[in-house]
């Protein structure tokens, strides 16, 4: 890693500035979140100290100090995670990703995904997704569990790929939303976007949004909560999050499209999940070589029941066919 030290005489004009936000202004072409980390690490100095608070407020005056040392490349390793794998052969496999668990490495997640876990268990797997992708055919959530395929070889990954993008696989979810769904059965016609205010958000209030469809069909209410079964007929980032959100009945524990941080049903009153309440529950699709029909379920993870049990849905999660 190379490391460039930059100075700065803070300005008295900037007397009580967080040191991330002088720090911002004066280097633009770093984020802030990579200035916080910066910090954070013990690569910031102030009048020849070491601190590491992007919270602290400045007095105007001080000498300070910053050696930006670059990342290194992001490269995907095997790590010796557990991996719930729920169908395999030659060709592929389907796991059960837990919630919390991001899919590939990025720029906000550099170990501890799926993919550092599939290297670490499987020699081989396809190339078409790239050297950060292996095998990944599409994707959840970070903060979504349940089922999720994965290719091995290039010939799988190129087909089941064709019939993703030919919509005939058939993705469908179990979704806790608050309050009442407006209809038992409904497709929600909602184009979908970056929100551009909030960017790791998305919205579906801009024009210039992507064709989004999702259908949903009520599987039963209590409490002030309904359990629904939902049919992606597009795959557009945070899709059903986004989609139920706008109709103003978001997923519970989805606190970033607007789910109250706790839970309320009758005399009850409890903190909200850790994690949303979505699950991809089954996967259709046709093998990639044979021609099969195949279809995968996830169960629900135990935190999820335990939820419909308090609720008394746990039999109406059954009922989904």
């Amino acid at each position: 890693m190379t490391a460039k030290p930059v100075s700065f005489t803070v300005p008295a004009g900037a007397r009580g500035q967080r040191l991330d936000q002088f720090l911002a202004a004066e280097l633009p072409d770093l984020s802030r979140a990579r200035l916080q980390e910066l910090v954070r690490t013990g690569y910031a100095r102030v009048d020849d100290k070491t601190v590491r608070r992007p919270s602290l407020r400045l007095r105007g005056g001080e000498r300070l100090e910053l050696t930006v040392v670059a990342r290194p490349p992001l490269a995907a390793v095997p790590e010796a995670i557990p991996l719930r794998v729920l169908y395999e052969d030659d060709d592929l496999l389907v796991v059960d990703k837990p919630a919390g668990m991001t899919v590939h490495p990025g720029a906000g997640a550099r170990g501890g995904t799926l993919v550092n876990a599939l290297l670490h268990r499987y020699r081989r797997l396809s190339s078409l997704g790239g050297p950060l992708r292996p095998g990944i055919v599409h994707r959840l959530d970070k903060p979504t569990s349940g089922v999720l395929l994965v290719a091995k070889n290039d010939l799988a990954h190129a087909r089941l790929a064709e019939q993703f993008r030919r919509r005939q696989v058939e993705k469908r979810y179990l979704a806790l939303v608050h309050g009442r769904l407006p209809r038992d059965h409904d497709t929600i016609r909602l184009p979908v976007a970056r929100d551009l205010a909030r960017r790791t958000r998305m919205t579906t209030r801009r024009r210039q949004g992507r064709a989004a469809l999702t259908e949903y069909r009520v599987l039963g209410a209590a409490g002030g909560f309904t359990l629904a079964e939902a049919l992606l007929h597009t795959g557009r980032t945070h899709q059903i999050r986004v989609h139920f959100a706008a109709l103003g009945r978001p997923v519970v524990g989805d606190t970033v499209y607007g789910a109250p941080r706790a839970l309320r049903w009758g005399n009850e009153s409890r903190p909200t999940l850790n994690r949303i309440f979505l699950h991809a529950a089954r996967l259709h699709f046709q093998h990639p070589r044979t021609g099969k029909s195949i279809e995968v379920r996830a169960e629900l993870p135990e935190e999820l029941k335990e939820l419909l049990r308090g609720l008394g849905l746990e039999r109406a999660a059954a009922g989904s066919p």
